[in-house]
């Protein structure tokens, strides 16, 4: 089984990026299914219906989101349309889920999508959720788990990717748009990278330009961020399993 998790898509130009490579990467690569973060795919905060269906069609299988899930209020029609999934941990009542099982290559893949708690929106404990979310899919048969952990805190990240060593396949690390150099095999079999990065511009800032973050920064006021075209790259991770887990 060929997965590809392609980092957090944001605006046009990465989503023009996807247009361009995802299906040759899927053929160079004999990739079986892709699952890509959508939080900033629609002018770098949320996701329009448009979008969404204009990104499916580069050959998605499956994408996760984060804390900007809910920027475009479409979304809560968009979860029953498409394989469209929120942070898990979001209070019971809240629209959507955060974990689905899909059929791979003959097998069972889990995806789970959690937000960590440092500089988040309120939510319920991320860890607690991922311990009991897990096990369910396990009694459900499913032994390929993917854990989407949008998080901005890198300790956060590590922390889950000990906790769950072991239990799951892969836990990998979305929303600071920088890709680490971490990833590795901890001690118990599980692959880790604190964050996958992003498929936008790398010559603004996290995606945006220079001109409309640095204001904020500066004076403490609103600014309007807008997305940044130069130097666009894919950023993301394969992982290979394979009849050992």
């Amino acid at each position: 089984m060929r997965i590809a998790f392609i980092g957090d898509i944001v605006g046009k130009p990465g989503r023009e990026m996807l247009k361009k490579y995802l299906m040759k990467i899927r053929q160079e690569h004999n990739i079986d299914f892709v699952i890509a973060n959508y939080e900033n795919a629609s002018h770098g905060f949320g996701l329009t219906q448009k979008n969404a269906s204009e990104i499916v069609s580069y050959g998605l299988d499956c994408m996760t989101g984060g804390n900007h899930s809910w920027d475009k209020k479409e979304i809560e029609s968009l979860f029953d349309s498409y394989e469209i999934l929120r942070p898990h941990n979001y209070p019971d009542g809240v629209s959507g889920t955060g974990c689905k099982a899909y059929e791979v290559a003959g097998e069972k893949l889990g995806v789970v999508n959690l937000m960590g708690h440092f500089s988040m929106p309120f939510s319920d404990n991320a860890f607690r959720n991922a311990k009991s979310t897990v096990t369910k899919l396990k009694e459900q048969g499913v032994k390929n788990i993917f854990i989407d952990f949008h998080a901005e805190a890198t300790s956060e990240k590590m922390a889950m990717g000990r906790f769950l060593d072991g239990k799951v396949s892969v836990v990998f690390g979305t929303h600071t748009h920088i890709q680490t150099s971490d990833n590795r095999m901890l001690d118990g079999g599980t692959g880790y990278i604190t964050d996958i990065g992003m498929t936008g511009s790398h010559d603004g800032i996290i995606g945006m330009t220079v001109e409309t973050v640095l204001p904020r920064f500066l004076t403490s006021l609103p600014t309007k961020f807008e997305i940044c075209n130069d130097n666009v790259r894919v950023n993301g991770i394969e992982v290979i399993i394979d009849e050992y887990g």
